[in-house]
């Protein structure tokens, strides 16, 4: 297509949605600046717009509504606690890895500006020189070889605009850490335009729409845009688990949950903690007009959130940890066509194109509005939810904020980690010295997916007593 002809179609495309005031400044701009225009405006789902904003501006005043019900959640809710219940669905869920019907996709679109460091979470260096990307395929690597049969868990990684090709090309230098290349796949998340409070498209110069990520529920429509479904259906795959990247406990592909789910015959799972408190900032996992939900702690009445049933535990206690499982077959046939449905209105500052001036300007106000989406908004779809209850302190080390954070650093992460170390190294039946002075003890993933095999390993070394710190 000549450059003519992409500038009459985007010209009809835009003047037919109403938004062609986009197109005010291209008799002013280079031919260089236009062509990269122009086919950033062709890539825009522009038809859908208005579609999706009345969708969320709908949403809206449904939240809004006085009549909405809350519950807690009645399905079913297990809890790893319960060993003989997680030894069956540890059976269950490692034949299903081994017969290759599950992935692991993580959710990696996120920058560490947070954690003071300059580049994708994914590549922060968390442990020694271990990244976040690292220690997940080392569990990878290591349940393929519990599993045995040769199987292969796929390994989904949704990035960002920002961090794809960073996130790429890092894998390539790690020759993607010993796994095979083949069954690393990379997407990236999608994007939407930024509007203001009339609806129409802001500029942030006269050549180029301010851009936002769509949230991590845009998810499901760049696995769709990307044919990942095309690619799940060619490898077989039945089961998804999805998680955030910056969790330093999480399992991935994890047979217990799996298993979970598979023998409740679910078609979305969730993995949760009980809430330490009923003032902790978590989301919960409830029941809004019959249908299952995330519900904001800001969103919750407090007497809500302080209930208590006759044991004294919280009754909305269920945490997400952005954690879940999901059929295929749930995601394509029940999800995709619905995504409409789902976006949410944010109203942000956003920095916009002012011609008097001829420069962008960053508004100290809000002054328009994103749309964007959650991968929990699929939730209420389900026909059959299941939640798994897991311990704090075994599955869960968020790393979000700058060493030296009273929460959520990596300086907690790691000493979560070494906790849990030295409980596999006592079950495991090993005496321990001077662990009180040190909390740098850690066992590899390739060592131990989630403290299995450690009384063989100690027994084939001789080993009968770890003198702190240690690394095996």
């Amino acid at each position: 297509m000549s450059l003519e002809e992409l500038q009459r179609s985007v010209t009809q495309r835009y003047q037919a949605a109403g938004q062609d005031h986009v197109l005010k400044f291209l008799p002013v701009i280079t031919e260089s600046e236009k062509e990269t225009f122009l086919k950033e405006l062709d890539g825009i789902n522009v038809e859908n717009l208005r579609t999706l904003l009345q969708a969320a501006m709908e949403e809206k005043l449904s939240d809004d509504d006085t009549e909405t019900v809350i519950e807690p959640f009645h399905g079913d809710v297990s809890s790893t606690s319960d060993k003989g219940f997680a030894e069956e669905c540890y059976q269950t869920g490692i034949n299903s890895v081994r017969e290759n019907e599950v992935c692991a996709l993580v959710l990696a679109g996120g920058q560490g500006t947070r954690l003071g460091f300059d580049g994708p979470k994914g590549l922060y260096p968390l442990l020694h020189s271990k990244t976040l990307f690292q220690l997940l395929a080392e569990r990878i690597m290591k349940l393929q070889f519990l599993a045995g049969n040769n199987c292969v868990i796929p390994w989904y990684i949704m990035t960002s605009p920002m961090n794809h090709l960073q996130t790429l090309e890092f894998f390539k230098q790690q020759k993607f850490f010993g796994l095979n290349e083949e069954n690393i796949i990379l997407f990236q998340q999608g994007v939407l335009p930024c509007l203001d409070f009339e609806g129409k498209i802001i500029l942030e110069s006269k050549c180029k729409c301010a851009m936002a990520p769509d949230g991590n529920g845009g998810i499901y429509n760049s696995m769709k845009k990307n044919h990942i479904f095309d690619d799940m259906r060619r490898r077989k795959i039945k089961y998804i688990h999805t998680f955030a990247i910056d969790n330093a406990l999480v399992k991935p592909a994890d047979p217990v949950f799996i298993g979970s789910c598979i023998r409740n015959n679910a078609d979305c799972g969730n993995k949760v903690l009980w809430k330490r408190d009923a003032s902790e900032k978590v989301g919960i996992v409830a029941v809004k007009n019959g249908k299952p939900c995330i519900m904001e702690y800001s969103d919750m009445d407090k007497k809500l959130l302080d209930k208590v049933d006759e044991n004294g535990a919280l009754v909305y206690g269920a945490a997400n940890i952005c954690n879940h499982f999901f059929t295929v077959d749930f995601l394509e046939h029940t999800v995709l066509p619905n995504l409409d449905d789902m976006y949410h209105i944010a109203k942000k500052k956003i920095p916009y194109w002012e011609s008097k001036n001829g420069s962008t300007v960053n508004p100290t106000e809000q002054n328009g509005m994103k749309l964007e989406s959650f991968i929990f908004d699929v939730f209420p779809l389900s026909s059959n939810m299941t939640i798994l209850q897991v311990k704090r302190e075994a599955e869960f080390a968020p790393v979000k904020n700058s060493p030296g954070s009273e929460t959520d650093s990596p300086c907690q992460a790691r000493e979560m980690m070494s906790d849990l170390a030295k409980k596999w190294v006592r079950q495991a039946g090993i005496m321990l010295e001077g662990e009180i002075e040190s909390n740098e003890c850690e066992i590899s993933p390739l060592t131990s997916y989630a403290g299995e095999g450690l009384k063989d390993e100690f027994i084939s070394k001789n080993i009968l007593i770890l003198k702190c710190p240690f690394r095996i």
